[in-house]
Formats: structure tokens, sequence, C-alpha cells
């Protein structure tokens, strides 16, 4: 099946999700290439920017699931590649 790269940028806004995304990127944890965590103490939130590449059923699978949990958001940029 073909795959594609995207970036999936997650903020999270209510620390009680944390590890519920943390659980939920482990699933995904083969197709993803890398991944980068701010945290912004100063407005209490935690920016994440995961680059993945796989199906696209899968990558907007990931982005929501991420996206349904409680105070967190996730969008998705795809590359033409």
């Amino acid at each position: 099946m073909e795959t594609r790269v995207a970036v999936i940028a997650i903020i999270v806004e209510n620390n009680g999700s944390v590890n519920e995304v943390n659980n939920i990127l482990h699933e995904y944890s083969s197709s993803i290439i890398g991944r980068m965590g701010v945290p912004y103490r100063s407005k209490g939130v935690n920016i994440i920017s995961i680059a993945i590449d796989a199906t696209q059923d899968d990558i907007n699978t990931l982005a929501g699931k991420i996206g349904k949990l409680d105070g967190v958001s996730a969008k998705t940029v795809y590359s033409a590649v």
C-alpha cells in the first residue's frame, strides 16, 4: 500500500491527556520518522510535532484518535510526495 509523508501538529492543553497521547503515538511508532515536543510552561501547553510516513488511512486515524482526547488538538499537513 502506498504511503505518504506528513506532519501532525499537536497542542496539549490538558496535562491529564499526556499519557494517552504518548500511548497512541507508541501504537504508530514504526511509522513515525521523528518527534519534537516543546513544553510551553508560561502558557501551560505542550506543543508536539510528529513527522510520519504511513498510509493516508493510518495518518488520519492517528490524528483522529489524538484529536478526540480531552484538551488536545491535532492538525495534519501532507507532502505532495
